[in-house]
């Protein structure tokens, strides 16, 4: 009897080891599926992202078109306006100023040509009534371009639908 416990427990033992060899290996398929199956979802989040993220990432600003710059000319094609001043000390003032209109579309640099005229006419009007003693200040000056500015961007509003012109430049300013 006592053999037979013996036998019982050594063949009990074997179908264990076999159970435990058998269990060791399906253990070690399934960690190995299971190590692939995360690797492979991990790279394909790594690599190809999704197209959710894409749409949610924010898109880099618009450069801003490059700047176009038109000399405002006379009729008679001089680059420069001459106009007298009028002063209070009983002499006769002249003034020259080189003007230039900034604008980014080259839609608004064809009418600033086609109605150069029209603006030519508004800005002589302008600079003609302005007095001696205030263009002779910096502030009256920047009050003068602001005008000559507003001036311009009427014109425009009425004849292509918007102002088009972002700001106006005396790139020579004299006065005598």
């Amino acid at each position: 009897m006592a053999e037979e416990n013996t036998e019982t427990v050594a063949d009990e033992a074997a179908e264990g080891g076999k159970k435990s060899g058998k269990m060791k290996l399906i253990l070690i398929v399934v960690g190995v599926l299971l190590i692939a199956v995360i690797g492979g979802v991990g790279a394909m989040f790594m690599l190809g992202g999704s197209d959710d993220e894409a749409a949610a990432a924010p898109a880099e600003p618009a450069k801003p078109a490059q700047a176009l710059y038109t000399k405002i000319r006379t009729l008679e094609g001089s680059p420069y306006f001459t106009v007298v001043v009028p002063s209070n000390d009983d002499r006769t003032h002249y003034m020259q100023i080189y003007v230039e209109a900034k604008s980014r579309d080259d839609e608004v640099v064809a009418a600033l040509t086609k109605h150069m005229p029209k603006i030519v006419s508004n800005l002589n009007r302008l600079f003609s009534s302005q007095s001696f003693a205030e263009i002779r200040t910096a502030d009256g000056r920047l009050k003068l371009q602001q005008a000559s500015l507003k001036e311009i961007q009427t014109i425009m509003q009425q004849r292509i639908g918007k102002p088009g012109i972002e700001k106006v430049l005396f790139t020579g300013f004299v006065m005598q």
